[in-house]
């Protein structure tokens, strides 16, 4: 499934034309409702509108009054950020329609205080979104929501047009960013898992053929067929997949038996995860305004100001209401996350719901039980807010870079420097034979030397340096008056 395919123009492919629904739960509306005339009001300026977005909640405009606790999906099962509005909900949903290669004709609100069990929406709006979809020609409609199997099957019939929720429309996109293989396998799962429960059938062809008395009927159907199917295809891939986190595990140990902690980036979807780890590392991995450009894990070594080496990892994005679907296929990913040392949780500093975004950035990570690793908040694109708006951040504690002016780098580098617990820096002083060049190198390479001397055939140094290094050099500390000696006074 995509959004933008089938139709074709002079210009080649044309987007598919979508009607976007969003869903306030928690509220109670007061007044008159859009309903039928709205529709009618909708439809005649579509008409006239032609491809112009269209939002037929405001020909009617009720008055709305948010219940305590209230706020768009504020009920236990839509999981929505507490604080949102309806308008920066939507906003954040048309962001993801533009990542799926949508284009929206018209937009329309429903406020409830609970879902409709049927329709989610009631029978008065999906009359009046059939209206609006009729007009404006549209090929799909949208929900700012997760549908139940009945309430996908119940729209479907009433409108003249097919229907996606938010998880599919997540898992659309995330299928169109997979590139690789390992990829393209964890969002065909996630699919898959989705769709077997919403298949359907009727009567008689949900009957199996069997071998005794009142177990005769005509055979497997094809919603049958599918079903078998389907969850065979499941076991297939999570057998593949299981290969892959075989295969991760043994290269993650490959890499702990030589000491090189792992720093993981995580945040928000769009949030400049992808550009943050190109300024570190000086890699081209693709930096793009859409949603989940990042799907399959990058990593790079790049070193710190101790000299220190890190491997970098970035991740996928998360978002608001992740379907859990995708958090348990991309769990070969994610373990990249769970087995960092350190967290980078980049944060969009010019977003206007930034607190909610990271309430649920850690509500995903503490379903992979990262939530108690050492985090280090990164407040990213600084370059986009005013002198007094940063002045207002710089007392919270954060560090502040921009990753497209590569500001604040060095305080970022610095403060994983401090986070790295494993591999403790030491300062020490070493007496080391002029002859052993390898030795010298090593110490250039991966320490701080604050001071050299020479003494006769030895180079006095006083250095600041990971204790894995240090340990493997410990014959040429200096401890009180011992120091190693040279090969003439061994002589």
């Amino acid at each position: 499934m995509a959004v933008e395919k089938s139709r074709t123009g002079s210009t080649g492919v044309v987007p598919e034309r979508a009607v976007l629904v969003g869903v306030s739960l928690g509220v109670r509306s007061r007044g008159n409702r859009a309903g039928v005339s709205g529709a009618r009001l909708a439809a005649a300026n579509a008409r006239t509108a032609g491809d112009e977005l269209v939002r037929p909640e405001e020909f009617a405009s009720p008055e709305v009054v948010h219940l305590p606790g209230g706020g768009i999906g504020s009920s236990p099962q839509a999981g929505a950020m507490p604080g949102l509005d309806a308008e920066e909900s939507m906003a954040e949903f048309r962001e993801l329609v533009a990542s799926a290669g949508g284009h929206i004709t018209a937009e329309l609100m429903q406020h409830r205080s609970r879902p409709d069990p049927a329709t989610l929406i009631g029978a008065g709006k999906v009359e009046e979104i059939a209206g609006v979809a009729a007009s404006t020609e549209a090929d799909l409609v949208l929900f700012d929501h997760d549908l139940t199997p009945t309430q996908l099957r119940n729209l479907e019939s009433a409108l003249p047009c097919r229907v996606l929720d938010r998880t599919q429309l997540i898992l659309d996109i995330f299928a169109r960013h997979a590139r690789t293989r390992e990829g393209q396998l964890q969002v065909e799962l996630a699919q898959l898992e989705y769709m077997l429960p919403r298949l359907t059938g009727k009567g008689k062809s949900m009957s199996q053929l069997g071998g005794g008395i009142g177990t005769r009927g005509p055979g497997e159907t094809r919603l049958e067929t599918d079903r078998r199917q389907i969850q065979a295809r499941i076991d297939h891939l999570k057998g593949e997949l299981e290969g892959v986190r075989r295969v991760r595990k043994q290269q993650r140990q490959r890499r702990e038996s030589v000491p090189v902690p792992t720093v993981a980036l995580v945040g928000y979807t769009n949030a400049g995860k992808s550009t943050l780890f190109n300024c570190l590392t000086g890699a081209q991995v693709l930096e793009s305004s859409r949603m989940f450009a990042t799907l399959d894990p990058k990593l790079r070594a790049i070193e710190l100001p101790s000299r220190r080496k890190i491997l970098l990892s970035d991740t996928v994005g998360f978002i608001r209401n992740l379907p859990h679907t995708l958090v348990t296929s991309f769990r070969a990913t994610l373990e990249e996350v769970a087995q960092a040392e350190v967290l980078l949780h980049v944060r969009d500093a010019a977003s206007t719901y930034g607190e909610e975004q990271k309430a649920q950035v850690e509500k995903v990570l503490a379903e992979l039980d990262a939530l108690g690793k050492p985090r280090i908040e990164v407040l990213n694109k600084m370059d986009l807010l005013g002198e007094h708006e940063r002045e207002g951040l710089a007392s919270r504690g954060e560090v502040m870079v921009s990753a497209r002016t590569g500001e604040g780098m060095e305080l970022l580098l610095a403060a994983i420097d401090l986070a790295l617990k494993s591999d403790p820096l030491i300062e020490a002083e070493l007496r080391v034979p002029q002859q052993e060049g390898g030795v010298l190198a090593a110490v250039e390479a991966g320490m701080v030397v604050h001071s050299r001397e020479y003494e006769g055939n030895l180079v006095r140094l006083k250095v600041t340096g990971p204790a894995s290094l240090l340990g493997r050099l410990r014959k040429y500390r200096v401890r009180g008056e011992s120091a190693p000696k040279t090969n003439e006074q061994v002589d």
